[in-house]
């Protein structure tokens, strides 16, 4: 079957297609058949696309081991390769469970994850569940008064202090309220940046240790927030948060903006943990759930 080319329409996950991407390069090389000298461009394709030197070079053995020697078969085999390598990250799957569930958010500054939060927040309202915020990044005013604007905009409750306050007292306020009202989920920012990696790394543990003792099998989701149009430069940081922070779901933001568009296939990779949202424009219902096919279809068209 042939890779479709791009329509004018958004994809299955709600991301339009792009001129001049991975998918056209693809079809490029392909175009006289799946050499050795073809396989040497492909891998120079991905890695140029931020899908990473060692995943592209994995992928291309992968894809070659599955045979054919057409461009059609060699562009199918490697799409079938990308898209089964994440889905072995996990399944992306994104449950609240028990009420009130805790979302702890993390990741540097500027990734867009205050927004990331509102989206998530407004999603969580179309579904009919009840949503409150807590401003964790106390270390910054400026990402306090975003948050309550945010919340004023949608609607929801936040819990907040001054700025400079602990973060941790922020979580336990924030958790208390959403027990006491019958929430059914409360969403904590946290801060993205210290004056060095340890003290940031060592305030995330305080904030899950402080929401540990109220609910002990909280919090449900610890959601890292990856700006996409970073690539490889941003998967650095982000394997810091991962490490340290117990990180169950990637949130891949600003998906849309990026001409590449390969990091999802890296940061599978590098991380470990599954991607569970994808940020595919600037409205509130441009969060979607990270489906790998609809993905790789859109990274591979052209």
């Amino acid at each position: 079957m042939t890779m479709p080319r791009p329509s004018r329409g958004p994809t299955g996950m709600g991301l339009r297609p792009r001129e001049g991407g991975l998918g056209s390069r693809l079809r490029a090389i392909f175009g006289s058949g799946a050499g050795q000298a073809t396989w040497d461009e492909v891998e120079e394709a991905l890695i140029a696309a931020d899908v990473g030197p060692e995943p592209a070079l994995e992928m291309v053995d992968a894809a070659r081991r599955r045979g054919g020697r057409s461009g059609d078969d060699a562009r199918r085999a490697l799409a079938d390769e990308m898209r089964e390598r994440l889905e072995r990250s996990g399944s992306g799957s994104f449950e609240l469970g028990v009420a009130p569930a805790v979302i702890l958010v993390v990741g540097a500054n500027g990734t867009g994850k205050t927004t990331t939060i509102a989206k998530l927040a407004h999603r969580l309202q179309r579904q009919g569940r009840s949503v409150i915020l807590a401003a964790g990044d106390t270390f910054r005013a400026a990402a306090i008064e975003q948050l309550r604007l945010w919340g004023d905009r949608l609607g929801v409750a936040v819990v907040a202090q001054r700025a400079g306050a602990d973060p941790g007292a922020v979580a336990f306020d924030a958790v208390s309220a959403a027990e006491s009202r019958g929430m059914d989920a409360v969403i904590i920012d946290t801060a993205g940046r210290l004056q060095n990696k340890s003290q940031l790394m060592a305030e995330l543990a305080k904030v899950v240790s402080v929401i540990r003792r109220r609910m002990p099998d909280q919090p449900r989701h610890v959601l890292l927030v990856l700006d996409a149009t970073t690539g490889q430069n941003g998967l650095a940081q982000a394997e810091a948060f991962s490490r340290e922070a117990g990180v169950t779901g990637i949130v891949l933001s600003k998906l849309d903006g990026t001409a590449k568009g390969g990091v999802a296939v890296a940061a599978a990779d590098r991380l470990g943990v599954p991607i569970v949202f994808a940020g595919i424009g600037e409205e509130m219902d441009d969060l979607a759930p990270f489906d790998p096919q609809a993905y790789v279809e859109w990274l591979l068209a052209g």
